[in-house]
């Protein structure tokens, strides 16, 4: 199939099409006599491991790592574990710097809540942050 097709089964531009397969995330395809790429049907499978893999947080550079494995005739499993690991480690770091930012805007919030607009001075720009 054209790069076209295939970026409509995919849902999702020719362009970025290109771009993984600059990457390494999908396998450059055959060319017709004319030079048009011709995608067979496992780049819809591969698309949408992309996908899953990025719905998940993992960076192209990571599944590109995850596929790469898989093109050398390995099993990335173990890999992918590790890799959702970490990425657990950052979500659960990231939520905690969430939960301190709400803590800190909670606090300004209240501040605001009991001091009058009319007491901010130009020089303080406003007195609620």
């Amino acid at each position: 199939m054209r790069i076209g097709e295939l970026a409509g089964k995919a849902k999702t531009r020719a362009s970025t099409l290109r771009y993984y397969e600059e990457r390494g995330l999908l396998q450059p395809p055959e060319r017709t006599p004319a030079g048009y790429r011709n995608y067979g049907d496992e780049a819809v499978q591969r698309l949408e491991f992309i996908d899953r893999a990025r719905a998940a947080g993992l960076t192209l550079a990571q599944t590109a790592e995850i596929l790469e494995v898989r093109d050398a005739g390995g099993s990335p499993c173990g890999h992918v574990r590790d890799l959702l690991d970490r990425r657990l480690v950052e979500i659960d770091e990231q939520l905690e710097q969430l939960r301190l930012l709400r803590t800190s805007v909670a606090d300004l919030r209240a501040n605001a809540a009991q001091t009058p607009p009319e007491v901010c001075t130009p020089e303080s720009i406003c007195r609620y942050l």
